[in-house]
């Protein structure tokens, strides 16, 4: 069976996305998943006991708050949080951030609240 082969212009998707916190799948790999959110206030503090997440800003900036620092995230930079290190985005103003992690993973981690995202749309 042979796949349709299409770009993704990353702009176009992130503007479909009118709310915050909650990831779109935009393609797949390996088992893996490209997810796009928009980030804007503080999320939940959590942890993924199996996965690890890579986070690469697009547009805005983040704060990834760990227990011990926080790393401040610029478009153009990207943090991989490993597989058990609680950890807290914080967005003071929307930031446009691609996220690449196993297809098992649930937003909030070890959380569950209304913020979890179990099944994700795909744009």
């Amino acid at each position: 069976m042979e796949q349709e082969i299409e770009k993704v212009n990353l702009q176009e998707k992130f503007n479909q996305i009118q709310d915050y916190w909650n990831p779109r799948i935009t393609g797949e790999l390996n088992g893996q998943q490209v997810k796009l959110a928009k980030f804007k206030g503080p999320f939940v503090w959590h942890y993924h006991e199996h996965e690890d997440e890579f986070f690469l800003v697009v547009s805005g900036t983040f704060d990834m708050e760990l227990r011990d620092k926080t790393i401040t995230l610029r478009p153009g930079e990207f943090l991989i949080v490993p597989r058990g290190v609680e950890h807290r985005p914080v967005a003071n103003h929307e930031a446009e951030v691609l996220l690449f992690e196993p297809a098992s993973t649930v937003n909030t981690g070890n959380i569950e609240n209304e913020r979890t995202r179990k099944d994700l749309e795909r744009l």
